[in-house]
């Protein structure tokens, strides 16, 4: 045989060798990654944290971060729900800032359940039903010296 009928014929092996490993390789590339799941319940919407200024002394004296979720169990709410995301948003940021001039203060800390009320009446306005409970996930305060 000659040299170069030698050559083809090991390189084929080798294609032929590889085939399996380039084949089971493709899918791994295809498969979509892991996305990150706040909870297991299809049910529930985190919202991004809403910030409003403290103002003491005529002059921004902090910062209140309301996280805020959605429980919406009922599938055609959740739709509308989406949908509305952001006149809701809107509106809970107009009623905290609100809120947050006339009732937060930098050396105490905001009555929770003043603001669930006030998130929850602003959600069923907003979305002309109940069925949509919010949930508190997180609120601070942050001051600046």
């Amino acid at each position: 045989m000659r040299a170069s009928t030698c050559l083809r014929i090991g390189l084929l092996a080798a294609f032929v060798a590889a085939a399996p490993a380039i084949a089971a390789e493709a899918p791994a590339k295809e498969q979509k990654k892991p996305e990150h799941k706040v909870t297991q319940s299809e049910s529930y919407m985190m919202l991004e944290p809403i910030y409003t200024t403290i103002v003491a002394d005529n002059r921004a004296g902090g910062m209140l971060m309301v996280g805020v979720g959605l429980d919406v169990p009922n599938e055609e709410l959740r739709a509308e729900v989406t949908r509305s995301l952001p006149v809701l948003r809107d509106a809970y940021v107009r009623n905290l800032m609100a809120f947050t001039s006339t009732s937060v203060r930098t050396d105490a800390q905001p009555d929770v359940g003043v603001i669930a009320g006030r998130l929850q009446g602003v959600t069923d306005r907003a979305l002309k039903k109940k069925g949509a409970k919010v949930l508190l996930a997180q609120v601070a305060l942050r001051v600046t010296k």
